[in-house]
């Protein structure tokens, strides 16, 4: 919260600068020398000054203090505790003392060697948060006060503004290219450990999945088993549920509001529609597990058939309500973009409106279209709450919809809940889903795209 208040500090700071800068730049003009940039560069000039030095302190100091506060929580500890402690138990040892400082569950809550601990850690937090504070806008205040002396007339203030809005564009693209780089180097890396342990070839066409290992090698299941075909028969089998939903229902409701529709019901229906996209999905998993699913068993009991409690058919049909939009707004987009001349000359020759849209508009926005639906299943293959409130965490191999099943993503959330030692296989194995879930999202999307990009230019 104290970071979130300076930050807004920062920006009166900065708005405080801006009309310094200018308010000094419109006096400097009313002299005989002209301005070299007109007076708001001045301001934003000031403006920059007082805040991105301020800003580039906090951060450094947010990236720091939690390394140092921690060295000197552990030098502060009684002699001998860390004594032959392996950095895994240390690293719990510093977990039990900040959820203990900060109020969070403790597992060694009420330990007077733990709580001495968190009384320290928590009063150096405080200190270098209030230091971090002086520090921070002591270094606005003195950029603002430089940047004002520094409006003369012979400022090139328009061109030092744009070369930092230059370097703060290059600087954003590059957080978005190396986090996703970061992403998937830690993905590689930790799957390697994984398959250190376990043979690639087990965990793309093993039949298996229970990943639960024992404490002792005598004991049943002290291997496992990491075979994900299971994982990604369900994940397809739920998808493959959801696009027989979506993808209708969405393509038929973007060509009527692109074609048919009255502009005034347009206007109303594809918003409503979209709000869709909005709705959390945890809502979407109540509603699959509290009304469909129910639904579904009571019908199927009633024509004598077994139906599971949870099931793929009641988590894939409200997935596929969930990603209704994407398809519909996408496929929408697409279909008006096609020109009127195409229309024009279909009618010129003869053809009917639904002959136009079936001969000639779904024709020429079909790579649109393609586009639209295979992000959707990226979409659908990414979900996780739907799938953990309706279709079960049961690992079957089985293509019945009827049955319970569990996806990639339900089995990740699985093996990452509550503190993990990331040195066994079957906390490995969630990098390992999580990299192939990434290859075929990624194969997708590349798909997608693809094939807009090829067929785009043939109706522009």
């Amino acid at each position: 919260m104290q970071s979130t208040i300076l930050i807004l500090v920062l920006v009166g700071l900065a708005l405080v600068g801006y009309a310094v800068g200018r308010a000094r730049a419109v006096v400097i003009s009313r002299g005989v020398t002209p301005l070299h940039s007109l007076p708001s560069y001045y301001g934003l000039y000031v403006a920059l000054w007082s805040a991105l030095p301020a800003l580039l302190v906090m951060t450094a100091w947010l990236i720091a203090e939690p390394k140092i506060v921690e060295a000197v929580v552990l030098s502060g500890l009684p002699q001998g505790t860390l004594d032959n402690l392996p950095p895994e138990r240390v690293g719990l040892l510093l977990n039990d003392i900040r959820n203990t400082a900060f109020g969070n569950i403790a597992s060694r809550r009420g330990d007077p060697v733990i709580e001495a601990a968190a009384e320290h850690l928590a009063g150096l937090h405080a200190t270098g948060s209030v230091l971090m504070a002086i520090a921070t806008l002591a270094v606005a205040a003195a950029g603002l006060w430089l940047a004002r002396r520094r409006v003369v007339p012979q400022l090139r203030a328009r061109n030092a503004v744009e070369r930092t809005v230059h370097v703060i564009l290059i600087l954003s693209s590059l957080i978005a290219i190396l986090t996703t780089a970061g992403i998937v180097l830690s993905l590689l890396f930790e799957s390697w450990r994984f398959f250190t342990k376990v043979p690639v070839w087990d965990f793309l066409f093993g039949l298996s999945w229970s990943p639960q290992t024992a404490l002792r090698a005598d004991q049943v299941g002290s291997s496992g088993s990491f075979g994900a075909v299971p994982l990604i028969a369900g994940t397809m089998l739920i998808t493959f549920i959801a696009m027989l939903v979506a993808a209708p229902v969405g393509l038929m409701s973007a060509i009527y509001m692109a074609e048919y529709a009255d502009p005034r019901f347009r206007a109303v229906a594809k918003p409503i529609l979209e709000i869709l996209a909005g709705i959390p999905t945890v809502v979407y998993g109540f509603f699959a597990a509290l009304t469909v699913a129910p639904f579904i068993r009571g019908w199927g009991e009633a024509f004598g058939l077994d139906v599971s409690s949870e099931s793929a058919l009641a988590a894939g049909m409200v997935m596929g309500i969930m990603i209704i939009p994407f398809v519909s707004s996408l496929s929408d987009d697409v279909i008006n973009a096609v020109p009127q001349s195409l229309r024009d000359g279909s009618y010129a020759l003869g053809a009917t409106r639904s002959e136009t849209i079936t001969s000639v508009i779904v024709p020429a926005a079909l790579p649109g279209i393609v586009g639209a639906l295979l992000l959707a299943v990226s979409r659908a293959i990414g979900e996780t709450m739907i799938v953990v409130m309706a279709a079960g965490l049961s690992a079957k191999l089985t293509i019945n919809p009827l049955e319970a099943v569990t996806t990639v993503t339900v089995q990740i959330v699985t093996l990452l809940v509550g503190d993990q030692e990331f040195d066994s296989a079957k906390t490995l194995s969630a990098f390992a889903l999580g990299l192939l879930l990434f290859v075929i999202t990624l194969g997708l999307n590349v798909i997608a795209l693809g094939v807009v990009r090829k067929y785009r230019e043939k109706y522009d």
